[in-house]
């Protein structure tokens, strides 16, 4: 759980830090004043385009009451971060920008195709929930992996009782 809350964190981080590590790193290895300036404009597109993988991921509910990312999204954050250190300390290497771009692509899709999957989940569970309380019984229990619940629901036995759960002032 630690390792997934420090990535959670690390993708707004890394935002700007990622970017500004391939305009350092392409002043310090030596390339050309045209490679500095094209890591410049690379390394706005990069920021975008990490600024949307995280918010995808952010957009998450599960990962955002746990603050903490999936291990597929560590896996894949892991290695497309470590494509674009890599990346940094290649001055003439062109094939690793590309497979920066590639893997970033791959990474978006990842993120889109697991935001849909996750309100997917949440969705069946609202309308097994909404059925269940229209036959008038009480939802049956959720077999072993699955959601008891979607978060914010918690279905009472009888259908016809509202309960109103009150915070205590705090004095």
């Amino acid at each position: 759980m630690f390792l997934r809350r420090v990535f959670y964190r690390w993708q707004f981080l890394a935002v700007l830090v990622l970017p500004a590590w391939l305009l350092i790193g392409a002043s310090l290895f030596k390339s050309s004043g045209w490679a500095v300036l094209g890591s410049f404009f690379g390394g706005i597109v990069l920021g975008l385009g990490l600024l949307a993988v995280a918010l995808l991921f952010f957009a998450r509910t599960e990962v955002r009451l746990e603050r903490a990312v999936s291990w597929r999204d560590v896996g894949v954050l892991t290695l497309w971060h470590a494509l674009i250190v890599a990346s940094g300390f290649t001055a003439g290497a062109s094939w690793l920008p590309f497979l920066v771009v590639l893997v970033g692509l791959a990474a978006f899709w990842f993120a889109i195709w697991a935001l849909f999957a996750s309100a997917r989940s949440r969705m069946q569970a609202m309308i097994v929930l909404i059925d269940e309380t229209a036959r008038g019984g009480a939802p049956t229990e959720p077999a072993a992996g699955e959601h008891s619940s979607p978060i914010g629901f918690e279905p009472t036995p009888d259908p016809s009782v509202i309960v109103v759960r009150e915070k205590p002032k705090d004095t």
